[in-house]
């Protein structure tokens, strides 16, 4: 997981020079499109679904890919996003619009089965990874899908280079709970956040939309624990989470680079904790289940 973080800048510029290529097969601008994935891919799909609607670049809905409810939508493309290329539900919601939806599917093993169920396929075999807990298949990909929105990733890829010289406060490595918020496309980062922390540390995690916290979910806000904003946060929460005894985090870098020093908090909590990230317990790589 270490080596995985430290390579995402590299990871990002060759992100940017795939979706400059003009043979990208990823959606046009002005197609109706539904982006999903499963765990961490179906949290980069909500981001990308985010931005690329706010860019004015089409109607775009992500789901996950268990409950995607694609019949009658009238979708003009299905974006799927997976790591392994095995996920069953992805699979199988492959397999039921062939023929009706086009599919193009973001892959980091290009010999999975996924390779063969999608009409076209962005390849990102130098993001693929072998610990169980995703960190930069998954900001690459986004990365691709920011960068064929219009986004200029420079700024960004130098941002993750700072994040990943920027210290972790040991006051986050020991907080009681973590609480991440966005707003936008850094909602499906602030959700992805969240994940991270459980995934490789067991850790007490929520996440939410920046101006949803404060209609309840701010109660759980105390001394000893932590709310993390990814980009501007509204008008005046600061101040409130500041006086229950929390502490508030909100940093100018780039939202996605600032995922990346996340991962590195939760890579050191599970260090602390005496846990292996890339083993984490009851995951696997891939969620493959039984036909019948």
């Amino acid at each position: 997981m270490a080596q995985e973080i430290s390579s995402q800048p590299e990871c990002w510029r060759q992100a940017a020079r795939l979706a400059a290529d003009p043979s990208c097969p990823l959606p046009a601008p002005g197609l109706r499109v539904a982006v999903v994935g499963c765990g961490t891919s179906w949290f980069m799909a909500q981001a990308y679904a985010a931005l690329r609607e706010a860019a004015g670049l089409g109607e775009t809905d992500a789901f996950t890919a268990s409950e995607a409810p694609l019949s009658g939508r009238g979708y003009d493309v299905l974006v799927a996003i997976s790591r392994s290329g095995t996920t069953t539900e992805v699979l199988r919601l492959l397999a039921g619009v062939r023929g009706r939806t086009r599919t193009v599917a973001l892959i980091g093993d290009t010999a999975s089965p996924m390779a063969q169920a999608a009409d076209a396929v962005v390849a990102l075999p130098f993001a693929d990874e072998r610990s169980v807990v995703q960190t930069r298949f998954a900001t690459t990909a986004l990365t691709l899908l920011r960068a064929h929105a219009g986004v200029d990733v420079a700024a960004a890829v130098r941002d993750a280079e700072q994040a990943l010289r920027a210290p972790v406060e040991d006051e986050w490595v020991r907080a009681e709970q973590f609480t991440f918020l966005g707003s936008g496309w850094t909602y499906g980062l602030a959700n992805e956040a969240a994940l991270k922390m459980r995934e490789a540390s067991q850790s007490w995690t929520e996440s939410y939309p920046a101006m949803e916290y404060r209609h309840g979910p701010v109660a759980i806000a105390a001394p000893g624990r932590i709310t993390w904003m990814f980009g501007a946060p509204p008008e005046g929460l600061a101040d409130e989470v500041a006086r229950t005894g929390a502490r508030f985090v909100a940093h100018g870098r780039d939202p996605l680079a600032d995922l990346v020093l996340v991962q590195r908090v939760a890579l050191d909590r599970a260090r602390a904790r005496g846990l292996d990230p890339d083993e984490p317990r009851n995951l696997t790589r891939s969620v493959i289940l039984a036909e019948g």
